[in-house]
């Protein structure tokens, strides 16, 4: 994991510059996350990198955690936020195997653009469910590599190259939206919305612990 921090650390400040890639599809998902939440929340992301999905909900809810194992994303995040005028979102520094909370503490975790890049995504996922509460909300998107044939075949072969030359992160894991759906309903939750902007977009998925 230490090697991710240096990864997203070097590219921190050009990440935070890059424009969303898919507009339209990030506003729904902003809607409908926003449908699930209410003033009396208490929200933990985990992964969230230069702050901008946390600084949008903050206005939603209670109180919002937010934790990346990069210190450079998170400085960005808390200037975005002091820059925003939110003051109810807290930036940690910490990896997601080192997150500690109370089991049922938690209203809703956001895990975007994260659970492909954790070593063992069943751990990651149960961890999470004990730490909701009951009727807690997951709210996730996620990279799903193995629905494309062509990604499928040609990361593998450009990852060590992209890790030796800083392009690529140490945790990578390919696995398809079947096999995520699969990994979030074991883990005890019941998926309550799912939707894909196409067939090799990012899978968006809320869940609800019973």
């Amino acid at each position: 994991m230490a090697n991710d921090g240096n990864f997203w650390n070097s590219i921190a400040a050009k990440y935070a510059k890059s424009p969303v890639a898919d507009p339209a599809s990030y506003e729904k998902k902003l809607a409908v996350t926003r449908d699930y939440m209410t003033p009396d929340m208490e929200v933990l992301e985990i992964g969230c990198g230069t702050g901008s999905t946390a600084i949008h909900h903050a206005p939603a809810v209670k109180h919002i955690r937010a934790t990346d194992l990069s210190p450079a994303m998170l400085d960005i995040a808390r200037s975005r936020a002091a820059a925003a005028g939110v003051t109810n979102t807290t930036f940690e520094v910490c990896a997601i195997d080192d997150l500690d909370a109370p089991d049922a503490s938690v209203d809703m975790v956001m895990a975007h653009s994260i659970l492909h890049l954790v070593t063992d995504r069943d751990a990651v996922l149960a961890k999470l469910f004990r730490m909701l509460k009951p009727g807690g909300v997951l709210v996730s998107s996620t990279v799903c590599i193995g629905d494309s044939m062509v990604a499928r075949v040609l990361v593998p072969l450009i990852a060590p190259i992209g890790r030796m030359v800083g392009k690529f992160p140490d945790t990578l894991r390919i696995f398809t939206g079947k096999q995520l759906a699969e990994s979030i309903t074991q883990a005890g939750f019941r998926i309550d919305h799912e939707w894909r902007p196409g067939p090799t977009k990012a899978m968006f998925i809320v869940a609800k612990k019973p």
